[in-house]
């Protein structure tokens, strides 16, 4: 089923490390913002009245920065005007330091039943490095409020300083008071960012102290019980995120507020990065988009295997040949060829096999011809 996707670009402070559209200075613009989502969430209404989604995302930014309150109006108007299931799975980013009990409270009676929260690392030293605004302790304090709840962990990997061990020691804070969702993501240092700093001064582990702190992190998740099922995601079974995986399957999906970006019948569009231009957009009656372009042919074909390759899955064989009227085995016979050792092939799924998913660009690549 699609999913539904609210950004919410705003932050107490800006991560060195962090290229998506927020504001570390603007919290006083969010109940402004939240009226023009609202609008927005009007607007779309119509176009989507066929639609019945499944889940719902809240991230940011910092959406847990905001007055619950407005997190509340966002949820009550996507309810009222779109078809969401009554189990759908909703989910809200959330940062240590500004998460209490309190709020946590008003979430759940707003309908929200899984919580993503942004540890990184439980090293200080490494999250002071980072321009984190928050300590272990505020993830200790925010777990224990979450116990017994469904909630993800984010893990980065490759900052500075950091070791395998590190890693590991990241992984059991992380999973000590019940999360059942790690994501582990290696840091990008992207042009522009403060980070990119470090990247270029090569202060940052190089790629293959990066693989050691993968694999560390990935054996530590097995024993856990955690299972992989994308290259950055790994969740004890049941608890695989919905509203991700319907990304990889290359599913639709509505993205509402700034720099939020959709996937609706075969069209991919975004909305503006400008916050001003945005609210000028929605003010005057118009949605913010500022692209739009129809994915099909070979583009289609390219982003349905580069997604199912990133998952353990893979890519099923029946499921190509209905969507594309060609048989997979035949199109990519020279890929299979080439790639056959690091994969897993069998007459119905192709897969990466689990000790290469890790450097699996290079495998997408060749399937692209790129």
């Amino acid at each position: 089923m699609p999913g539904i996707y609210v950004h919410i670009p705003f932050c107490r402070s800006k991560c060195r490390y962090c290229d998506f559209v927020s504001y570390p200075d603007k919290l006083s613009l969010s109940l402004s913002y939240v009226t023009c989502v609202i609008d927005e969430i009007v607007k779309r209404a119509d176009e989507l009245k066929g639609y019945v989604f499944d889940t719902v995302y809240i991230g940011g930014g910092t959406p847990s920065a905001l007055d619950p309150v407005h997190i509340g109006l966002v949820l009550g108007a996507v309810k009222k005007h779109f078809n969401v299931i009554p189990d759908a799975e909703i989910t809200i980013e959330m940062n240590p330091a500004s998460a209490d009990a309190e709020k946590i409270k008003l979430y759940k009676t707003f309908g929200v039943n899984r919580f993503s929260v942004g540890l990184q690392s439980a090293i200080d030293a490494q999250l002071e490095d980072m321009g984190r605004n928050e300590t272990v302790a505020d993830f200790v304090a925010c777990a224990r409020l979450l116990s017994g709840e469904n909630y993800s962990v984010d893990v980065m990997i490759g900052l500075k300083g950091q070791t395998a061990e590190n890693v590991e020691e990241t992984i059991s804070v992380a999973t000590s008071f019940g999360a059942k969702h790690i994501s582990m993501y290696a840091l990008t240092p992207e042009e522009g960012t403060p980070i990119y700093t470090d990247y270029l001064n090569g202060e940052l582990p190089d790629g293959d102290e990066v693989r050691e702190m993968y694999d560390a992190g990935y054996e530590k998740l097995r024993e856990l019980g955690f299972e992989r099922y994308e290259v950055s995601n790994f969740a004890i079974p049941g608890y695989e995120s919905r509203h991700n995986m319907n990304y990889w399957r290359r599913g639709e999906y509505i993205g509402l507020g700034v720099a939020a970006s959709s996937h609706i019948k075969d069209e991919r569009f975004t909305n503006t990065q400008d916050l001003d231009e945005y609210y000028k957009c929605i003010m005057t009656g118009h949605l913010a988009e500022i692209s739009r372009e129809k994915i099909e042919g070979q583009d289609k074909k390219d982003e349905y295997v580069m997604l199912a390759l990133r998952t353990a899955h893979g890519i099923d064989v029946d499921e190509y040949g209905s969507e594309f009227g060609e048989d997979f085995f035949t199109e990519y016979e020279k890929s299979l060829q080439r790639y056959g050792n690091f994969l897993d092939v069998t007459s119905g799924n192709v897969r990466i096999k689990d000790e290469y998913l890790y450097v699996q660009n290079s495998i997408i690549i060749e399937f692209l011809g790129l």
